[in-house]
């Protein structure tokens, strides 16, 4: 896990042409995306449809994030971030938990800018596993250069899954991606570049990172 200092970030959003800006405290981050041997290490299972140890877990859906968050808490005897109540449509997230779990939005956005303020934080072949140098597949985590913090992989191999809902009065439940993914075009891989899908879809070029308060 990585130490991220405090700041402030401004988010926006392209297809509203909104932007907001918003204070971040202190938290950690995992240096890489989750990885398909440490999820099947933890939870049992191997998802992904591409295997390999080293590859980040793809196939899992924000629930099953949510799930592994919890699941690691317990395993290094931490609270729970997450109450998952049977008859809810969402978890309930106690921030004075200890425990992992997933990152908000501004945490996302603020951790991969690592201090920088243009679109990435380098050059993108360096960087980003992407369309145009991914020859059309996943690669293993952590084979790019990370950001000034230490962060492999914040744009380009997998999307990460953040805690946000994306639109709620647009698309319900809908919860928020971030960082693009080995088959996105360069535009998509860009440190403000926001992403939705449903928080029950599994998708191949979707995995996830924690964070812990």
């Amino acid at each position: 896990m990585v130490a991220v200092p405090s700041g402030r970030v401004a988010l926006s959003d392209r297809r509203t042409q909104r932007s907001w800006s918003v204070e971040v405290a202190p938290f950690q981050l995992s240096a890489f995306p989750v990885t398909q041997s440490w999820y099947a290490q933890v939870t049992g299972q191997r998802p992904s449809s591409a295997p390999g140890d080293r590859l980040p877990v793809e196939g899992v859906s924000w629930w099953d994030a949510v799930q592994f968050c919890n699941a690691l808490s317990d395993r290094e005897g931490l609270k729970r971030a997450y109450r998952l109540d049977a008859d809810a449509e969402v978890p309930e997230w106690d921030t004075s938990a200890d425990g992992y779990r997933l990152p908000t939005e501004a945490e996302w956005e603020h951790a991969c800018r690592a201090g920088t303020t243009g679109p990435r934080y380098g050059e993108l072949d360096e960087i980003a596993w992407y369309q145009g140098n991914s020859g059309g597949r996943i690669r293993p985590a952590g084979g790019k250069q990370p950001n000034a913090w230490g962060l492999h992989d914040m744009l380009g191999n997998v999307w990460d899954w953040c805690w946000d809902v994306y639109d709620a009065e647009v698309y319900g439940t809908y919860r928020v991606l971030r960082g693009g993914g080995w088959a996105d075009e360069h535009w998509s891989c860009r440190a403000s570049v926001r992403r939705r899908s449903h928080p029950s879809l599994r998708i191949d070029d979707v995995g996830f990172r924690i964070a812990r308060s």
